[in-house]
């Protein structure tokens, strides 16, 4: 995973945190459940990346590089 794409994926994670904990503080359901999803999205696209890292590590000792 690059360094951009962790960066992206922590950020986006952050602020579905700080929305759900707004969302909860002022009773907006709405913001609340948008937090939720940013957070899910974001471990979503983590495990994608790690998913491609593993497969890039498998072909490279496959290929012996």
């Amino acid at each position: 995973m690059g360094l951009d794409d962790k960066i992206s994926n922590k950020a986006e994670d952050l602020g579905g945190k700080a929305k759900e904990a707004t969302g909860a503080a002022t009773g907006d359901r709405d913001l609340e459940a948008e937090g939720k999803g940013d957070q899910v999205s974001s471990a979503v696209k983590d495990a994608g990346e790690k998913i491609k890292d593993a497969a890039s590590t498998v072909k490279d000792k496959l290929t012996g590089h």
